[in-house]
């Protein structure tokens, strides 16, 4: 059964003042087509099957072959049973009526039912997709292919308003240093496959996205919905879509920044002004660890509140609570602050017996992060040399807080528990060179 050739791209869909934003057409040919499908027959086996696998109903038929298979089905379109293979015993195969013939697609089953990439929770949802698939694709082909050659991305006010909001930060800034500049780098959309619930259209093309599950993909950011094969047309450098950014943690930090207009994730910047006005004397501070359930109450208000979450001492007295979620923060990050592409060059740099030649090169390093990424880490190094000028208080230097940091602010590419041990010391060694030369490396 050949996947529907629209999957799907992960956010939701854009806004835009009423001024600026003129409905599209859309297009309502490919909804009638799936109105049209045919509609699934289960064909009941009329006795008990003893070896019928628990997660078959009673469409299973147990061993049975090809031709019975036909037999049973009795020409009507859309009737399917469900067979285990006489030569590959264990093997089970759906058996399908469509378009005058018995379509026989080899089955599976890992949790959910699927026969290509998409998975379903039930037969018969697997079955009434393949029926839809199967029939637009017959119906419509040349229709299909020619989807993108007339778009209407252009002229729907998503693409103009994109352009007129980069534009003005971009001559905003024109004049303004890398660590004012970090708003305005560059941002790969982030396109993920997506289950749209009820009818909806493609954003690039103006056609109904079909079928029951993964019909397109969605945007992450800017929340714009199209077919997958229409994402291919669609430039990648989204601006990010306030609306559309629903929490704090867990979101990628040039698209928090860029979402926001800020030059660091908000997070950062409240929790470190909360530690250094009543924390920088604790002792431990970093190294001791909050109460979870704490933590994650402070992770909750900003992704609610945002930077309007009170973690005062009022709400939060132990102030291991806020260093908790501040790391909580880095760990949660998808690409952590010193980003994969610079992992390896970072390692490579600690491992320089040299100290003078090892500073230089962890300055060349920095210079490769992202400009979100810089100032996040230039920012918080500033912040963790305040803690080690307590250290006579807090019993915190620049070695103990490159253990704590060191593989919350790294991490390797591949998810190896060998690499990561091998790297633990070069790791706390980059993060306490960092803090000891954060006013000559930044």
């Amino acid at each position: 059964m050949a996947a529907s050739s629209n999957s799907s791209l992960s956010g939701s869909s854009v806004s835009s003042d009423a001024e600026e934003y003129q409905p599209p057409i859309w297009k309502s040919y490919l909804y009638q087509l799936q109105q049209e499908a045919p509609r699934p027959k289960r064909i009941i086996c009329p006795g008990e099957v003893g070896n019928r696998p628990k997660y078959y109903g009673r469409e299973f038929h147990g061993i049975i072959s090809r031709e019975q298979a036909d037999e049973l089905l009795g020409g009507v379109e859309g009737a399917y049973i469900l067979r285990e293979s006489q030569r590959q015993p264990g093997c089970y195969t759906l058996a399908l009526r469509f378009g005058n013939q018995t379509l026989n697609y080899r089955l599976f089953y890992d949790g959910k039912h699927f026969v290509g990439e998409k998975r379903f929770e039930s037969i018969h949802d697997l079955v009434t997709d393949g029926l839809i698939t199967l029939y637009i694709e017959t119906k419509a082909s040349e229709y299909i292919s020619k989807m993108t050659t007339n778009p209407i991305y252009e002229h729907i006010g998503y693409a103009t308003l994109l352009r007129e909001k980069v534009s003005r930060r971009l001559s905003r800034s024109k004049n303004e240093s890398r660590k004012a500049s970090v708003t305005n780098e560059e941002h790969t959309a982030v396109e993920k496959v997506h289950t749209f619930r009820g009818p909806h259209w493609c954003e690039y093309c103006a056609n109904f996205m079909w079928g029951l599950i993964a019909q397109g993909v969605r945007c992450s950011d800017c929340g714009l919905n199209v077919h997958k094969q229409c994402s291919k047309h669609v430039p990648n450098d989204c601006q990010p879509d306030l609306k559309r950014i629903k929490k704090v943690y867990c979101c990628d930090l040039t698209t928090l920044v860029k979402a926001h207009n800020m030059q660091r994730p908000m997070v950062v910047d409240i929790c470190i002004r909360e530690i250094e006005a009543r924390g920088l004397k604790s002792e431990g501070l970093y190294r001791v660890s909050g109460f979870t359930e704490h933590i994650e109450d402070v992770k909750m208000a900003f992704d609610r509140d945002g930077e309007k979450a009170d973690i005062s001492a009022n709400i939060y007295p132990d102030i291991n609570i806020i260093t908790g979620a501040l790391k909580l923060y880095f760990r949660d990050l998808p690409i952590p602050v010193i980003t994969y592409d610079t992992y390896s060059k970072f390692i490579e740099a600690a491992k320089i017996s040299s100290a003078d030649e090892r500073l230089e090169a962890v300055h060349e390093v920095l210079m490769l992060l992202p400009p979100a990424h810089y100032e996040t880490l230039r920012y918080l190094m500033i912040h963790l040399k305040k803690v080690t000028l307590n250290e006579k208080d807090n019993f915190m230097n620049a070695e103990n807080l490159g253990i704590v940091f060191g593989p919350t602010l790294m991490r390797p590419p591949e998810d190896s528990t060998l690499t990561t041990l091998h790297d633990m010391r070069y790791q706390k060694l980059i993060v306490q060179i960092l803090i000891e030369n954060e006013d000559v490396l930044f």
